[in-house]
């Protein structure tokens, strides 16, 4: 593998780690992981904005005040709001869309929010200003201002921590029941955009005919996630949008069947696998009529094979390959 020890990344974030949430993005950080593991130098200013204009600015003017610009080759922002911390910029610029930049945000009322049109148009705003654009899933693109030029890379799965192992010892080290069929809700409940109450109609209708619950793994380490999805006989994704669901490509990884809506890249990533269910519909019937062909014969599916291209490995390679092209070269 290359080694790319000259090349001095400042990656920009409104989404990291903290204290309060150690498992926050925990797909982000596998990614810096990954692009160090290669060798590149990639130092990481993260902050919140809250949706508070006077947020921005104070981080705007620390991030000038931490770092000497100058010193890196170029600038990443994650999601599009990061952008504006970048701006105006003199280096080359990328920015990584992942979903609700561009797809907008859903209110406690499950409505797009006015908060999410502004978002859409800052992400436009920052989307023309950038060397290079990455988008975790073609479908987002649409939403791009007009001959603004793009890449599509989704992000990636740690194929040392989600790998198939016995449901049975899964199970044990999780203290769940080894009888019941068990269905896997991997999001927080309490996020509109999910729409859990969809999960729970579905597995409700599925109570006629099966010994079933609905396990919910949301504010789990991040380390016990491959767990639950080991335990489990099916992940339930329910959403109203997606960017491309990283739990997909995890269930997938760990050869655990998916029933989802389609939404984000799930129709591309389940297409073909059999043992997957893409809903027509989002009706807790069809869902549940999704659930019920996986449970009736609990297998485990050839999901593993599915993602060895997401390799977060090789994904990172495919980003460095992007820093190249905005530094004006390949390498």
């Amino acid at each position: 593998m290359d080694n790319h020890s000259n090349l001095r990344v400042l990656l920009i974030t409104s989404e990291w780690p903290t204290r309060e949430k150690p498992a926050w993005v925990p797909f982000l950080v596998l990614q810096v992981k990954c692009l160090r593991a290669a060798g590149v130098d990639v130092q990481v200013f993260s902050f919140r904005g809250k949706k508070n204009p006077l947020n921005y600015i104070k981080a705007w003017l620390k991030l000038r005040r931490v770092y000497d610009l100058k010193q890196f080759d170029l600038l990443h922002a994650q999601f599009a709001q990061s952008g504006l911390l970048a701006l105006p910029v003199r280096l080359p610029l990328i920015v990584t869309f992942h979903g609700d930049d561009l797809l907008r945000i859903v209110g406690s009322d499950g409505r797009y929010t006015f908060a999410g049109k502004v978002l859409r148009l800052v992400s436009q705003f920052v989307a023309r200003r950038a060397s290079e654009v990455i988008l975790v899933s073609g479908h987002m693109a649409k939403y791009l201002p007009p001959r603004v030029s793009f890449h599509v890379i989704p992000g990636g799965v740690d194929p040392d921590v989600f790998h198939p192992i016995p449901q049975s010892e899964a199970r044990a080290r999780l203290g769940l029941p080894l009888d019941k069929r068990l269905v896997l809700f991997a999001a927080n409940p309490k996020e509109t955009r999910k729409r859990f109450d969809l999960a729970q109609k579905a597995v409700e209708l599925l109570k006629k005919e099966f010994d079933v619950e609905l396990i919910v793994a949301t504010g789990v380490a991040h380390n016990l996630v491959p767990l639950y999805m080991n335990a489990c006989d099916a992940l339930v994704l329910t959403s109203m949008h997606e960017g491309s669901p990283t739990v997909v490509k995890e269930a997938l990884a760990c050869n655990l069947p998916v029933v989802s809506v389609d939404v984000g890249d799930v129709r591309e990533r389940i297409s073909g696998i059999e043992g997957c269910v893409l809903c027509e519909d989002d009706s807790p019937e069809t869902i549940a009529q999704g659930l019920a062909q996986v449970l009736c014969t609990r297998n485990r599916i050839p999901g593993q094979d599915a993602v060895t291209d997401l390799d977060e490995r090789l994904v990172a390679q495919r980003v460095i390959k992007v820093y190249y092209s905005a530094l004006g070269g390949e390498k």
